[in-house]
């Protein structure tokens, strides 16, 4: 049975039904009109047949999204180098009403750059009859060609009708993919990237770049490039969070870093995570499918770690036995049982206030987002409101206490992706447990305030110990975050950061030289004097002893109300800058400069814009730290620069440095898998930059204050 479709532009394409007819059916042309949130639509994406070749080889990486109303409601995963791909998966929609069809569009993924359109059809949901299944095949076409033939997608189709279903949990259906896995995941899949063995040569020189790209889903990893190797040595770990209970596939692809072109394709290859048993460490050796070589990797599957979501008249430091079981988990008695296992974070998400309208209705329909590293959780949607209540507490496992808890606050939209309302970013080291504070919501780049506030009341319970020995290992990296991007503004402030750290070096070298010029002789002969004193008498110990009276110098300046720092206005400035260099951005991305069309040009000054940021955060965060930013990281200094102190007064340098030695040459053959790390680096690392600073400062709420226009911002 072929129809056509009745909404503009759409007439083109064709859809057939292949399925039994049965005369005693209920069909939903008798029907009345569906009123909100009254259908479930379960469908299995099956397979697709004789699909367009979109790459140069002849064949095609397809994958499948689903739309109703010009919202996309669930995307497939890539199947790679296949033109009659197999998918078996499953989706169920709730459904306002059936006089949207559902639209299927099938896409080529091609690696950084826009996907190529493959042919799309539709499925007019008031033909489907009620609680049957139904086998639907599809013609694709494409409406500005509508002769080429484009393969057809096979279907398994079931309409439930739910009445008495509450209208909230069309939720589901409007938020995109990102946020849509709001369900608490189920366990934990720890991967450790070890090395590369005989990989495919891509360059001419006889070598490759390579990195590896991992998939579980929604959460995707990517490793650093290890530059002209074929036997490449990674040595890096990080989870993914498991939702199936029966496992999940996760898609492994090796590429070849190519500067000003197309990444080159290395190969393939899968992990079965349903093959694998629970609580143990597995050691897979991979071979790459389409290429050559092998990729190791160590993989455990471990039981999903607390993490919860409940109402506020549930919670568990209320609680007195669960809040006596909690402290007793992160006493110091317990320091070296699960050194993941850091501390117990719990949130209270209350309400908020004086949000901003982003419908047309002057209202919103605001829903909130807690995350904490890669942990995900979202409120439900409070409708047509912009004081809305949610009172929903949180609670997470705290691997890392210099994490941010960031709390974001959405508008939810059928039409499109959630529009952004406010946002804070808060460090873990800086909440006073069980105080309720009204946290003024910033904007998206985190640099000022929008309209509104937000209540929250937090609770941080963690074991310093560990956290301080956590605090000496990499950091965890997030797979949710924003592709770095060329930006004017961006650019010149990190040059200007820099420039700012490389002129302390300059200023205190001009300061030496003044010293052996002269210029001030009461000076340079107190400098002479010290000079004289310190070679004299030098030992190794007194370089972390001048550390440790630096910051025991600044220490006493602070508390003393002496404080030598000063707010960072320079810093502010730039952001602010930046943020309207984005807002205009925003508003005419037609109108781009001749530098972010040229691909290699763009990635050279990505390249440069990073190495700036690097090397200015590195100078800001050693200043930081001296001047107590963070008196976590200050303390912990403190205690290791008097350890190093003992240490090298007591110990002669031979037997440290032999020591150092042994344990370097021994460390391979005591733990081949061992991950490679500077601690001094990964301390650095928890120490925030100047433009950190400036981003989690809390702002004290102002009546004034007012935006002077409506900003919506779409997510991702």
């Amino acid at each position: 049975m072929l129809y056509s479709c009745k909404l503009k532009g759409a007439c083109n394409l064709p859809v057939i039904y292949n399925k039994k007819i049965n005369t005693a059916g209920t069909s939903n042309a008798d029907v009345p009109l569906a009123e909100p949130g009254m259908y479930q639509l379960d469908i299995t994406l099956r397979r697709g047949q004789s699909l367009a070749a979109r790459d140069r080889g002849g064949t095609s990486d397809p994958y499948v999204k689903f739309k109703i109303g010009r919202k996309e409601v669930f995307r497939s995963k890539i199947i790679h180098k296949n033109l009659n791909p197999v998918w078996e998966e499953k989706a169920c929609l709730l459904v306002d009403h059936l006089r949207e069809p559902l639209y299927i569009k099938v896409f080529d993924y091609d690696f950084g750059l826009q996907d190529d359109f493959m042919g799309s059809a539709f499925l007019d949901l008031t033909q489907l009859e009620l609680n049957r299944p139904t086998d639907v095949t599809l013609t694709l076409k494409d409406p500005h060609y509508p002769d080429h033939d484009l393969g057809i997608i096979l279907l398994s189709v079931v309409l439930t009708p739910k009445e008495g279903e509450h209208v909230f949990q069309t939720q589901s259906l409007r938020l995109s993919d990102v946020h849509r896995k709001s369900h608490l995941w189920r366990g934990i899949v720890s991967i450790t990237l070890i090395e590369g063995r005989d990989l495919k040569a891509m360059d001419s020189n006889g070598l490759s770049d390579p990195y590896v790209k991992f998939r579980l889903g929604h959460q995707k990893y990517k490793s650093k490039i290890m530059p002209k190797t074929l036997n490449p040595q990674w040595r890096e770990q990080f989870d993914f969070h498991l939702y199936e209970e029966r496992g999940g596939i996760i898609d492994i692809t090796a590429w070849d870093k190519d500067a000003g072109k197309r990444d080159d394709f290395i190969g393939r290859c899968q992990i079965d995570l349903s093959a694998l048993s629970r609580e143990q460490t597995h050691k897979l050796e991979l071979q790459l499918e389409e290429g050559e070589g092998h990729l190791v990797l160590l993989v455990t599957l471990t039981a999903s770690a607390t993490v919860s979501i409940s109402d506020l008249s549930v919670n568990s430091l209320e609680d007195q036995k669960e809040r006596e079981e909690i402290l007793k988990r992160y006493s110091p008695l317990r320091i070296f049982h699960n050194l993941k296992d850091v501390g117990f974070l719990q949130v209270k998400v209350i309400r908020a206030e004086g949000l901003m309208a982003a419908d047309v209705t002057g209202k919103s329909d605001p829903f909130c987002v807690v995350e904490l590293n890669n942990d995900r959780l979202l409120t439900h949607t409070v409708y047509k409101n912009l004081n809305p209540e949610w009172n929903k507490v949180f609670t997470f496992n705290i691997k890392d206490i210099h994490s941010v808890l960031e709390v974001t606050v959405y508008d939810e939209d059928r039409d499109r992706s959630a529009d952004f309302l406010g946002k804070v970013a808060i460090p873990l080291l800086s909440i006073q447990n069980g105080e309720q504070k009204a946290y003024v919501l910033k904007n998206k780049q985190l640099t000022g305030p929008t309209k509104g506030v937000i209540y929250l009341e937090i609770d941080v319970i963690f074991n310093a110990v560990k956290a301080s020995l956590r605090t000496l290992i990499p950091k965890e990296q997030k797979y949710i975050e924003e592709e770095n991007r060329l930006s004017k503004q961006l650019l010149l402030r990190n040059f200007i950061r820099t420039k700012r750290c490389v002129m302390v070096l300059v200023n205190a070298a001009y300061y030496v030289n003044s010293c052996f010029d002269w210029d001030s002789p009461p000076r340079s002969l107190a400098a002479f004097v010290l000079f004289l004193f310190v070679v004299w008498n030098f030992e190794l110990y007194m370089i972390p002893l001048v550390l440790l009276l630096l910051l025991t110098w600044n220490y006493f300046l602070i508390i003393s109300g002496k404080e030598n720092r000063q707010r960072d206005t320079v810093v502010e400035d730039m952001l602010e800058d930046e943020e309207e260099d984005d807002d205009k951005d925003d508003k005419d991305s037609e109108k781009k400069g001749f530098i972010n069309k040229i691909y290699a040009i763009q990635e050279v000054c990505i390249s440069v814009q990073n190495i700036l940021d690097e090397v200015a955060s590195f100078g800001e965060r050693i200043k930081n730290t001296f001047n107590w930013t963070v008196p976590f990281l200050s303390w912990l200094a403190i205690v290791a620069l008097c350890a190093f102190t003992v240490i090298l007064y007591f110990i002669p340098l031979r037997y440290i440095v032999l020591v150092w030695g042994i344990n370097k040459f021994t460390k391979k053959l005591r733990n081949p898998y061992a991950i490679d790390n500077n601690e001094l680096l990964d301390f650095l690392s928890r120490v925030p930059s100047d433009v950190q600073v400036v981003q989690y400062q809390e702002l004290k709420p102002d009546p004034s204050h007012s935006p002077c226009k409506r900003k919506k911002n779409n997510l991702g």
